[in-house]
């Protein structure tokens, strides 16, 4: 295993969630260590206990610093913050885990920002539990933008065929239209470009979604707010070079995007850019948070609690996470 592999940091979410499970699983997978050097930000005896529920046979490994992580297969480094009660239930609301959710990115970024690991990773963390453990975020997205002090990030969600950028995330959608304006739009393409372009896509080929059915259709549904709010941002960014279309119906935009005429799809609000990427299987979603000073993955989905402490949730999204994590952190290098 090279030293020169990139440190992905893969905080632990929601102890009593598949966050643990599928960490576990996912460090079976000899590939990963041949990607990237891992190491758990959590807690050991929740791994412990995941690590006994799938029958991996892994041996979880505490250590107090990322400069201790050895980063070998069949051994999981954990910086143990040792904040998990013994016996709590999985698949259960908990207070304790939602803190604790809070706890694992905050260290995270503390390790980013002090250059100890490349990336971060996220398991999923419980919203509702993340309230009750007094830590009032939407999500994840928000919360490392206040924690790296970054005044606005967005959220791209990439899939075989497909990746969206949201121009609004984590707010309902009245809000959401009231939110979106020309600036707003402007600078979420703006992130999306440069990020594609970091990624090795030269010129990237952006679709930009409408607000109401059909793009408005010349004024017949809606207000004029594809006019108002989004047209002004294309024509800018169009005279200075860069490839959009739009405003489109999103219906048809998604799919001309699955087929290959767009690099990058831009959703105007949460449910019209994840619906297109959830159907296409969550097993094969990641989440970028585009923005930040640190580069950050995450499984498309949540802490599934129907089925946590079973050993049956896929580690597939959380394979695809720690892969992306680890190209982007050697494209930046």
């Amino acid at each position: 295993m090279s030293n020169q592999l990139p440190i992905i940091g893969i905080t632990m979410g929601d102890a009593t969630g598949v966050g643990p499970e599928i960490i576990v699983k996912s460090l079976t997978h000899d590939i990963v260590f041949k990607q990237c050097r891992p190491l758990v930000i959590g807690d050991a005896r929740r791994l412990e206990e995941a690590n006994a529920i799938v029958g991996a046979g892994m041996k979880v490994r505490r250590i107090r610093d990322a400069s201790e992580a050895h980063a070998q297969p069949g051994t999981i480094d954990c910086i143990d913050l040792d904040l998990i009660p013994d016996g709590l239930p999985f698949g259960k609301l908990s207070a304790v885990a939602g803190d604790a959710a809070y706890q694992y990115i905050a260290r995270a970024v503390e390790l980013a920002q002090a250059r100890k690991i490349d990336a971060i990773c996220t398991a999923p963390l419980n919203k509702e539990a993340l309230h009750a453990g007094g830590h009032k975020y939407p999500g994840h997205t928000e919360l490392l933008a206040e924690l790296t002090g970054v005044p606005e990030v967005s959220m791209m969600l990439v899939a075989p065929q497909l990746r969206v950028i949201h121009v609004t995330t984590h707010i309902g959608i009245i809000d959401a239209i009231r939110k979106i304006e020309p600036g707003l739009v402007q600078r979420t393409i703006e992130r999306g470009n440069a990020t594609l372009m970091k990624a090795g896509i030269e010129r990237p080929r952006i679709g930009v979604c409408g607000i109401n059915p059909h793009a408005g259709e010349n004024g017949l549904f809606g207000y004029g707010e594809e006019e108002e709010k989004i047209v002004p941002a294309i024509a800018i960014l169009q005279a200075r070079g860069l490839d959009i279309t739009g405003p489109l119906p999103a219906d048809t935009l998604f799919y001309r995007a699955g087929r290959g005429d767009f690099d990058l799809v831009v959703a105007m609000y949460h449910d019209q850019g994840h619906g297109p990427v959830k159907v296409l299987g969550l097993e094969a979603g990641v989440n970028i948070t585009v923005g930040l000073e640190v580069i950050r993955t995450s499984v498309d989905h949540g802490t599934a609690f129907d089925i946590a402490g079973k050993g049956i949730a896929d580690e597939r999204s959380l394979l695809e996470a720690l892969r992306q994590g680890a190209e982007l952190a050697d494209r930046r290098t």
